[in-house]
C-alpha cells in the first residue's frame, strides 16, 4: 500500500431537500488501501459512494480521485467513470446481452477500443472471476453470484484505479456470497484501491485496512478492523456492533 492518496473526501455534504444524508465527511483513501464502510440503514454509506463516482453531486465539500475534481460541476464525467468502477447491490446487467457482451459494451463505446481487443480483455476477466465458460450465457441463465461476478468483471474492463462496492453480497443467497467475496479478496491482494459498503465481517478482517463506521450521515469512528471490532471507542459504534457481530 502506498502513501499516495487516491481518494480525498473533504467536508462532504449531501442534502436531499430537508434530509442531510451525508454530513461533513472527511476521509482519505490511499492507493492500494481497502476501506470498509459500515453503519445502520440510512446512515449515508451508499450516498457517499455514489458521490465518489458522481452518480450524486455533493451539496458542499469536495471529492478528488487522483487529480480529478469529482465534485466540480464541470468535471469530466466520462473520465470519472473510467477511473472509478462501481458494483451495485443489484447486478444491473443488460438482460438482452451475454456475459461477454455486457463486459465489452463500455470499453467499445466509451474507450473506443476494437471488438477483438474488448473481447480478449473480457474473456481474460471472465477467467479471472472464475466464469470463463459462461461467456455466451445470458444473465437469466446465471446464478446471482455468477451475475455479480460478471458485474465485477464489467467494472474492471475499464481498468479503473478505484473500485466501489455497494453492499455487493446483500442480494445473494448465503451459498453464493463466498464466491463473490473471494473475487473481492483477490482484488484486494492484488493492490486494488477499494471502498466497500458491506457488513461482511469476515471480508473486513481478511482484507480491510481501515473500517469506517457511519451513523446519521456522519463518520462516527474509524480504525483497523481488529481495533474497531474488539474495542470501539464510541457508544454508537458499540451498539451497532452488538447487533451484527
Amino acid at each position: 500500500m502506498s502513501d499516495e492518496v487516491r481518494v480525498r473526501i473533504e467536508r462532504a455534504c449531501k442534502r436531499f431537500g430537508e434530509l442531510e444524508a451525508v454530513k461533513n465527511v472527511t476521509l482519505n483513501v490511499r492507493a492500494g488501501e481497502v476501506v470498509l464502510i459500515i453503519g445502520p440503514s440510512g446512515s449515508g454509506k451508499s450516498t457517499l459512494l455514489r458521490c465518489v463516482n458522481r452518480l450524486e453531486t455533493l451539496s458542499d465539500g469536495s471529492i478528488w480521485v487522483d487529480d480529478i475534481p469529482v465534485s466540480d460541476r464541470n468535471a469530466d464525467i466520462r473520465r470519472i467513470r473510467e477511473e472509478v468502477g462501481m458494483v451495485f447491490q443489484s447486478f444491473n446487467l443488460f438482460a438482452h446481452l451475454t456475459a461477454l457482451e455486457n463486459i465489452t459494451l463500455a470499453p467499445r463505446t466509451v474507450l473506443r477500443i476494437s471488438r477483438s481487443e474488448a473481447e480478449e480483455r473480457a474473456r481474460s476477466l471472465l477467467d479471472r472471476v472464475g466464469l470463463a465458460e459462461k461467456a455466451d450465457s445470458y444473465p437469466s441463465r446465471l446464478s446471482g453470484g455468477q451475475q455479480q461476478r460478471v458485474a465485477i468483471a464489467r467494472a474492471l474492463a475499464m481498468n479503473p484505479k478505484v473500485m466501489l462496492f455497494d453492499e455487493p453480497t446483500s442480494a445473494l443467497d448465503p451459498e453464493m456470497i463466498k464466491e463473490v467475496l473471494d473475487v473481492m479478496l483477490d482484488l484486494a491482494h492484488e493492490g486494488m484501491t477499494m471502498l466497500v459498503v458491506s457488513h461482511e465481517m469476515g471480508f473486513a478482517k481478511a482484507a480491510a485496512d481501515n473500517v469506517v463506521f457511519m451513523d446519521g450521515g456522519e463518520v462516527v469512528e474509524t480504525g483497523s478492523p481488529d481495533r474497531l471490532f474488539d474495542s470501539p471507542a464510541e457508544a454508537r459504534t458499540k451498539r451497532f456492533l452488538e447487533h451484527i457481530l
